[in-house]
């Protein structure tokens, strides 16, 4: 075809161009591209079937360009000229926001931004109250200060515009978070509602927020609740305009691990090799290291290569494509808003979810390109904060939260005793631990504990509490540092407190401090070096002695490492406390608000069901006929929720709270003529049963399983006949549903049962594997594990304990042999215990799920951890038979003798007797029946399932 078209060129005139169409660098790159299309198609290296290019498809250099087109060198010089003119580089764009009053002016603006500010510092102020040895007119000089920085900067727009969507959501009660960063340090921002905390309250910089001296745009991140966020983004995109406001693309990339699986399956090597192969890559999500650097750290990495060609070549693909963009998807928080359609500023594309619009500039271009970016953020505990409030209101307690006293006592005596499970940021051991030592008392000390408790500052925690609580001396370097750090007693804890410094002791200007922090955070040397001259000159003109000026600037350098900034602490303590607040003034509310939004982490769920336990808190299991969708409260307890259920989903539970509307289900046969087959089926059914939320209606559950098919074809007919009802106007509705044929089935034991419930829940709820072997376990001297968990952060390293197994893993260690890692669960907890190679082989047989064993384990601290390593195992039922019991049954006639006899028979013969109790005319005869027989616990179950057997007991 090329002469045709060469010839049409030249008849009509038209410059004709040299082109070439390359998808890689190389040649040497095609084999990596080619396993690139693999990884995007699904595909197979070897397919033949599949998109491929040639190793032509390579950049060509010049010289094999000047070869091939030797012909037409035109043509080349036209491709030259084609380049240079489509050489550009886009200038950075002033940031573009949309008029906050339409067609207005910046003046106007400016004008409403004051207008709003002072009449929210007024109702601020009404309600809150002034801050201690601070006057109205100490506000007054506050907000004019800022407004005119604001004004200044021509920020006033942005303000009114997160000021704007922040109030709609209030107004409709969409859960706002108190603040987040630095912006709670502007008292303008408190005034327009934007945050919760009164900056001047709590000594909260808006220097720190925005500085005159520093031209960035200000940024608040703004937390609302998870399940409502989309309400808010989409009020913004109807004030704005839709095609004026989209989400930011991220990209994910190959990363070391994933691009060795990636390239690994596509060259079919074995999932095994290449799993194990992964495994040696650290992982370091804060620093991921790069699979070169892992290669040259990790000889067994390069020995595999070596031994094997396929590895090699995995290896060498899966570093070429290291890095490169995997997929695309939307920024978790991040929206831009513009005053023009965003196509004339940004490529854009489509969310393929919400059909929002993205922008195809990633978080580091959207600035340059003048779009301003917004964070609206899900938190959780906002979510979980509302629905407690509003199961509390549903008994007329009604609370707001803004509202309620920083000081309560029963509050911080809770957080004073470390029962902090559900309490946002101090859950976990440490957090728990920091918080008894510190004796915590105040609201400050929470902000502290938030600011400290992160690797660097959290070395200063035990001087924090050592010196609150009188055990070491209060000491600053100079007496015009003790008001400044009078709060933190003497230890610097906010970055905050350095600017401060900076003004007191060397006259910086706040904004100026600013600058000297952020140079002291990024430790560039000619910076440092500069501010370091100009702080000692400002010392030294204040009388403060040079070394002391010098001891200054260098604790506060040090303290730049890892400073942090209270602006963001303050807001987040505050949520520590409301959710402390309502845990330990209405824990039952507070805990099913919690777990109604932690229902699909069934360990979490576990874990809140143990604190119902330790609080006294009953958890009702799940009923068909009592149970919501969600954790409901009911008479001081709580009802578990439908939805929570393994299989279930919200779909079916919301089917089946429909249906039952305020007529309970009277049995099967009633419930099988009010549910939708369509969305409850056999899985569902058979999971509610487990879960024992059919009881109400068949308080057997063997039964209940066994009639499942019948239920679901009753359901199915009754469907089909509803149907054809319609269409039959003489179709009797209130017709009374056939009954369902009930299986005769034994019934299920009681370990039976109990796992059944797990497997359906999760965690046990109705009884514990465990409860049967009480007296057992207190006659073996074993420990809860909460007990023992206690005793070994106090010093103790071995114990006894007792559990049922849920769990048991095995895999290799870094010198190649075994070892198993155990989940177990008591009454008071699940934990994990771990067994080397040998235990694992001697005990392997017994730590199967579902056994109760009796285990001998030493344990030790790591970090917030508890690490737990198996000694002995034996089975509980072996331990419960080796200390011996008698076993007491009452029968209801000598009838039941014959059966009875036949069940000890098949438990093997041992030293215990066995007495069997009757009651003819109303007077105990006891007969103790011949031989010895082994008994337990489990035994003794079986027993109580003998027809005529009326009681067992154990003695």
């Amino acid at each position: 075809d090329e002469p045709q078209l060469l010839d049409f060129a030249y008849r009509r005139g038209i410059p004709i161009v040299a082109t070439n169409e390359p998808y890689f660098a190389g040649r040497e790159d095609h084999e990596a591209h080619d396993a690139l299309l693999a990884i995007a198609e699904g595909r197979l290296l070897s397919d033949d079937q599949r998109r491929r290019v040639t190793p032509e498809h390579g950049f060509k250099s010049r010289a094999e360009m000047m070869e091939r087109f030797a012909d037409l060198p035109e043509a080349l010089s036209n491709s030259v000229e084609i380049a240079l003119r489509c050489s550009f580089r886009p200038k950075a764009t002033k940031p573009i926001l949309p008029r906050f009053s339409g067609e207005g002016t910046s003046a106007d603006e400016d004008a409403e931004l004051d207008r709003q500010a002072g009449e929210g510092l007024r109702a601020r102020l009404a309600a809150h109250g002034l801050a201690p040895n601070l006057s109205e007119e100490d506000y007054r000089a506050r907000l004019v200060f800022e407004l005119d920085v604001i004004k200044r900067m021509a920020y006033s727009g942005y303000f009114l515009i997160v000021s704007d969507f922040i109030k709609h959501a209030k107004l409709n009660g969409i859960p706002v978070g108190p603040g987040r960063g630095s912006g709670a340090g502007s008292l303008v921002a408190w005034s327009l509602m934007i945050t919760d905390l009164d900056p001047m309250r709590f000594g909260l910089l808006f220097e720190r927020f925005l500085n005159p001296d520093r031209v960035s745009m200000p940024d608040f991140d703004v937390d609302f609740c998870m399940n409502r966020r989309e309400e808010v983004i989409d009020y913004v995109r109807e004030r704005y305009g839709a095609d004026r406001v989209a989400q930011i693309i991220t990209f994910g990339t190959l990363q070391a691990r994933g691009v060795m699986r990636d390239v690994g399956r596509v060259l079919e090597l074995p999932y095994g090799q290449v799993d194990k192969l992964t495994k040696l890559v650290p992982i370091n999500p804060a620093n991921p290291i790069s699979l070169k650097a892992a290669i040259e750290s990790e000889p067994r990495l390069s020995g595999e290569a070596s031994a094997d060609a396929r590895v090699a070549r995995m290896l060498d693909i899966a570093q070429k494509l290291e890095g490169l963009h995997r997929h695309a998807s939307t920024h978790a928080a991040g929206i831009v808003i513009g005053d023009r359609p965003l196509e004339e500023v940004a490529p854009l594309t489509r969310d393929p979810r919400s059909g929002m619009l993205v922008t195809q500039f990633n978080m580091k271009w959207v600035e340059p390109a003048g779009l301003v970016k917004f964070d609206f953020l899900g938190l959780r505990t906002l979510t979980i904060l509302q629905t407690a409030v509003e199961l509390l209101a549903r008994r007329n307690v009604n609370i707001d939260l803004a509202s309620i006293p920083l000081d309560d006592r029963a509050t911080f005596e809770m957080l004073q005793r470390g029962e902090t499970v559900g309490v946002f940021q101090v859950e976990g051991s440490g957090m728990r631990r920091a918080l008894v030592d510190m004796h915590a008392d105040r609201f400050e000390d929470l902000i502290a504990l938030v600011a400290l408790y992160r690797p660097g500052p959290m070395a200063n925690i035990p001087v924090y509490c050592a010196r609150k609580l009188g055990r070491e001396r209060v000491e600053v370097l100079h007496p015009k540092l003790e008001p400044l750090l009078r709060e933190t007693f003497g230890v610097i804890t906010y970055q905050e407190q350095v600017q401060q410094i900076a003004r007191e002791l060397a006259g910086y200007s706040l904004a100026e401090a600013d600058l000297l922090r952020r140079a002291m955070g990024k430790k560039i040397k000619a910076e440092m070096d500069a501010q370091r001259g100009r702080f000692l000159e400002g010392a030294q003109a204040r009388a403060i002695p040079p070394a002391t000026a010098e001891a200054v600037f260098d604790a506060c350098a040090k303290f730049a490492e890892y400073g942090f900034n209270k602006s963001h602490s303050a807001p987040y303590a505050l949520l520590t406390y409301q959710t402390a607040y309502l845990k330990a003034n209405h824990p039952v509310e507070f805990l099913a608000a919690t777990m109604t939004h932690e229902m699909s982490n069934t360990d979490k769920l576990a874990e809140f069901r143990q604190e119902c336990a330790r609080l006294g808190i009953k958890l009702e299991p799940p009923s068909i006929n009592r149970s919501g969708i969600l954790f409901e409260v009911a008479d001081g307890a709580i009802r578990y929720a439908l939805s929570a259920i393994k299989g279930m989903g919200g779909q079916a539970a919301e089917a089946i709270v429909k249906a039952r509307g305020t007529e309970p289900f009277r049995d099967l046969a009633d419930f099988a003529r009010r549910i939708d087959p369509k969305l409850i089926n056999r899985r569902a059914l058979e999971t509610l049963v487990s879960a024992g939320a059919l009881d109400d209606i068949c308080s057997e559950r063997s039964t209940a399983f066994a009639s499942v098919e019948a239920v679901l074809a009753t359901a199915q007919a009754n469907e089909s006949d509803r149907l054809s009802g319609q269409e039959n106007m003489f179709a009797d509705a209130a017709a009374e549903p056939a009954s369902i044929r009930v299986p005769k089935v034994p019934p299920w034991t009681a370990s039976e049962k109990l796992q059944k419930e797990f497997a359906a829940i999760g965690f046990f709820i109705s009884g514990h594997p465990l409860d049967e072997y009480k007296d057992v376990l207190k006659r073996l001297g074993v420990q809860s594990y909460a007990a023992f968990a206690k005793g070994v952060r106090a010093g103790m390293t071995s114990g006894r304990l007792a559990g049922a197994v849920l769990d048991r893993t095995e895999r290799r260690t870094k010198s190649g042999s075994k070892m198993g890692i155990v989940l177990l669960s008591d009454a008071t907890a699940q934990f994990e215990a771990i067994l080397f190679s040998e235990g694992l082989a001697n005990y392997r047989s017994i730590l199967e799920p579902g056994a109760r064993v009796l285990v001998e384990a030493r344990a030790g601290v790591e970090g917030e951890d508890l690490r737990l390593r198996i000694e002995t195992v034996e089975l509980l039922d072996n331990a419960a038979a080796r200390i011996g019991h008698s076993l007491k049954l009452y029968l209801r006639d000598a009838r039941a003798l014959e059966p009875v006899a036949r069940c000890l028979s098949e438990t093997g013969d041992s030293q215990v007797s066995v007495i069997a109790a009757l009651e003819p005319n109303g007077r105990e005869v006891e007969i103790r029946l011949p031989g010895g027989y082994r008994t337990t616990p489990q035994i003794a179950g079986a027993l109580k399932a003998v027809p005529g057997v009326t009681a067992v007991e154990l003695i």
